[in-house]
């Protein structure tokens, strides 16, 4: 067994580890111990939320709070940080903290799952990893634990606030409040919406991003050009998001903001997304098909993944060289975003249509919402989770399987290059 894992390709072990994971999940939420008493829970629901929880996705098909017991909701926030971390994050780290080596195969492992070009300092990098997502957590769990405390007992508010927390930073917009309610009680809580937009953005912009701002103490000037192009990107979305939303939909300042922060693959919600207009729901879509950046907890296109093709088409249409902050961007960079995002785009499309099949009364927007936040691994919903069918739930959670993995890991499953190809003569074709 372990003979035939080690002659699989990365993107294969990787797909593998997760879906282990997934499974492994859902056995552990729907065991007795893990359910309310007096709440039926079927696998399909199990599964499904044990699928959203490691994807760090948040779409649910039931109520966290109201399912759950306490353990359940541990098992369900170990998940998330699984989740997000990364399956091969965590089993390094765990090898790692028993003292022993991380070997050639091991840290390959790592390099691809966090797309780091690099496979130095690996060990390391994986350290550095947790380091910081402790950090972040505790710090998180304290100022929400001040917002928390003043509505729950102590201890269940720090229970809530470490949830959140976690959640938060991993780009998973679970909670455990109860009644579908996510965090619409706290939408003007200005201290709760900013806490919660901190986490979801560091968390957003990737590990190897946080590590430079730290070691270059946050010097524009000494920033790479992934982290410039990074920074740069996800705060021009944010501003352009809140401004789409605030003239769309009658919410605060705030509560615009938080959307556009959180639209970018976390999935927390201060307004029912089911009283949105098209336009405000459309303008969410795009948020939610970028998201994050990579190397990060979140999902979607990327970031970088938008900045090269804006850069591609700025260069096609300006017959220009492709250059930004003083570098020029790799030559087959434009080629690869272009695949992304595509296949990004088919499976959405391919998701949407398959859905509205699959549930004739649910809308068109509703549908491509439902399938772009799957993919986006965002768990933003306009209500419609809890009512679908056991297929297009099956499907949800394929959707946010492949949108977790990444559309190339996907497509490299069953495609492992052994050599160089024999290469045809080149043929004309017209374009445009």
């Amino acid at each position: 067994m372990f003979r035939f894992i080690k002659k699989q390709p990365t993107g294969r072990i990787i797909a593998m580890g997760f879906a282990l994971a997934i499974l492994l999940g859902s056995v552990l939420l729907i065991l007795p111990c893990s359910v309310k008493e007096g709440v039926d829970l079927s696998y399909i629901d199990a599964l499904y939320t044990s699928t959203s929880a490691v994807c760090v996705t948040g779409l649910i098909a039931v109520d966290a709070g109201d399912t759950f017991t306490s353990l359940g909701q541990f098992f369900l926030g170990l998940l998330i940080q699984i989740g997000g971390l990364g399956v091969t994050a965590v089993g390094a780290g765990v090898i790692v903290a028993i003292g022993k080596k991380v070997n050639f195969k091991g840290r390959n492992l790592i390099r691809d799952a966090m797309n780091v070009n690099s496979g130095k300092g690996m060990v390391k990098f994986v350290k550095s990893i947790f380091y910081t997502t402790i950090i972040f957590e505790l710090l998180g769990a304290v100022f929400s634990f001040i917002v928390f405390v003043q509505d729950y007992p102590p201890l269940r508010a720090a229970g809530i606030s470490m949830f959140h927390s976690v959640a938060a930073f991993n780009n998973s917009g679970f909670d455990i409040l109860g009644n579908f309610q996510n965090l619409i009680p706290y939408q003007n809580n200005v201290l709760l919406n900013i806490v919660t937009c901190v986490l979801i953005f560091f968390g957003g912009i990737g590990f190897l991003v946080i590590r430079e701002m730290l070691a270059k103490r946050c010097r524009w000037k000494r920033f790479s050009m992934h982290t410039k192009v990074v920074l740069s990107v996800s705060l021009a979305l944010i501003v352009a998001g809140t401004l789409l939303i605030k003239l769309t939909e009658d919410v605060s300042w705030l509560g615009a903001f938080f959307h556009s922060v959180s639209a970018r693959t976390a999935g927390f919600s201060t307004y029912s997304l089911g009283e949105f207009s098209d336009a405000g729901l459309l303008a969410i879509i795009v948020l939610m098909f970028i998201g994050a950046s990579p190397g990060s907890t979140g999902g979607g296109i990327k970031t970088s993944t938008f900045f090269i093709l804006l850069q591609g088409i700025k260069s096609s249409a300006t017959n220009k060289m492709e250059e930004a902050f003083h570098y020029a961007v790799p030559a087959n960079a434009f080629h690869k975003a272009a695949v992304i995002t595509l296949i990004a785009i088919g499976v959405i499309l391919t998701g949407t249509y398959v859905m509205v099949i699959m549930e004739p009364g649910v809308s068109t927007i509703d549908a491509l919402f439902e399938m772009t936040s799957a993919f986006g691994t965002v768990g933003l919903s306009t209500g419609i989770t809890p009512d679908l069918s056991v297929g297009a739930k099956l499907l949800s959670i394929m959707v946010m399987y492949i949108g977790r993995l990444g559309p190339l890991t996907i497509a490299s499953l069953w495609y492992f290059i052994k050599g160089e190809r024999t290469r045809y003569p080149e043929g004309n074709i017209s374009i445009g």
